[in-house]
């Protein structure tokens, strides 16, 4: 994120009309978004008035770190032209900051998209590794995904990518505030401390 503030700030000659993030080795869905570096470029090319896009393409765990010639990205080079093109030809509407967008490793570019919410559930559970892992260069901690259908919310980032194997688009907001009503909620906090 910070790369992009500093390009944004003087190394471009021009403001671009688009900021494309990724595209990533690994999928970034859920409550996970908080820590991609993926998304937060992507933010904070929006943070400067730059439409952007935050493109995943799931990719074996152990490219995440270790990027492979052995990638397909083709499918993702797809999605990604397909809304660039459309955020360059249409603005995006108001609230809509950045498109997140999640491609499947079995994508191809026949394969359905659909818009989605960011699931309020991980994806990656963490895990911690073992002291004779990390004497063998594993990192402290590690990651495993294995989603349950049952309690994916079936409109999400997560279901969509992980149960129907569909490319999955969510728009993204700047705007992290909560969805509550702000005067009751205010109203609840100014009773509580009586």
């Amino acid at each position: 994120a910070m790369v992009v503030a500093c390009a944004l700030l003087g190394l471009l000659p021009a403001r671009p009309a688009l900021l494309i993030s990724g595209v990533n080795y690994g999928e970034n869905l859920g409550a996970d978004v908080t820590v991609s570096g993926t998304v937060g470029a992507a933010l904070q090319g929006a943070v400067s008035g730059v439409p952007a896009l935050a493109v995943s393409l799931q990719t074996p765990k152990e490219t995440h770190y270790n990027p492979s010639d052995g990638v397909d990205f083709s499918a993702a080079i797809h999605f990604t032209r397909y809304f660039s093109r459309w955020v360059l030809s249409a603005d995006l509407p108001f609230d809509v900051d950045v498109l997140k967008i999640d491609v499947p490793d079995d994508a191809t570019p026949a394969t359905p998209w659909r818009l989605t919410r960011i699931s309020r559930r991980s994806y990656f559970v963490p895990t911690a590794s073992s002291p004779e892992e990390r004497e063998m260069g594993a990192k402290p901690i590690g990651y495993m995904s294995h989603p349950d259908p049952s309690r994916v919310e079936p409109d999400s980032d997560i279901y969509a990518f992980a149960i129907d194997r569909v490319v999955s688009v969510s728009p993204v907001s700047l705007d992290l505030t909560a969805r509550v009503h702000l005067g009751e909620l205010e109203a609840s906090l100014y009773r509580s401390s009586d």
